[in-house]
């Protein structure tokens, strides 16, 4: 079984590198063009006009094939797991990586629909994937707790969860504000709202 070869745990780790280079090198490439102000633009801006929108376009679909991978080694450990402890539902495992999948499938949206082009599809695609992503960061915490002490240890529950907790905080302001706009640009003068 995929889960118990040794050397998987390279897929996150690569997943995280992999995620960072896409945002630093679209960022570094938008700032030098002069596409966006060099002060805490949105992820979206620094992918929005050529050359970076390209790079970001085809880092973040790798990022999310990437997720899914990630995703399924996941669900896979945790049957394995399940087998001996009877510590979750496979149901419940089961509908944890389908809302991962629906995340990683609204980061795809997002990488290929460009914010100013096509922005209605792109803001659903962000709501899915951050709001997937949120939910399914809750549900293996949830997991982890119940699998402890045989299979994680209190303290890395305790950290899954401080970054679910995070993670739900930081999705609330998100929807609210970006409800507020009513229409996408990068550049805005003066007296625009």
């Amino acid at each position: 079984m995929l889960c118990c070869m040794p050397g998987v745990a390279f897929v996150p780790a690569l997943l995280v590198s992999w995620s960072s280079a896409a945002f630093i090198i679209s960022y570094a490439i938008a700032v030098l063009a002069g596409h966006v102000e060099p002060l805490v633009p949105y992820i979206s801006d620094t992918g929005t006009k050529p050359p970076e929108s390209g790079i970001f376009g085809f880092m973040i679909n790798i990022s999310a094939l990437l997720g899914v991978i990630t995703m399924c080694i996941r669900y896979l450990l945790i049957e394995k797991q399940n087998e001996s402890s009877h510590f979750v539902t496979s149901s419940c495992n089961m509908f944890s990586l389908c809302i991962g999948l629906m995340g990683c499938i609204g980061m795809g949206i997002v990488a290929t629909f460009q914010e100013l082009s096509v922005p209605s599809v792109h803001d659903i695609g962000a709501l899915v994937a951050f709001g997937s992503g949120v939910v399914y960061i809750t549900l293996q915490s949830i997991i982890s707790y119940k699998s402890c002490p045989q299979w994680n240890t209190y303290f890395v529950c305790h950290i899954r969860m401080a970054i679910s907790v995070i993670s739900c905080i930081a999705f609330i302001p998100m929807i609210v504000f970006a409800s507020q706009i009513s229409m996408t640009k990068i550049d805005w003068t003066p007296g625009e709202k």
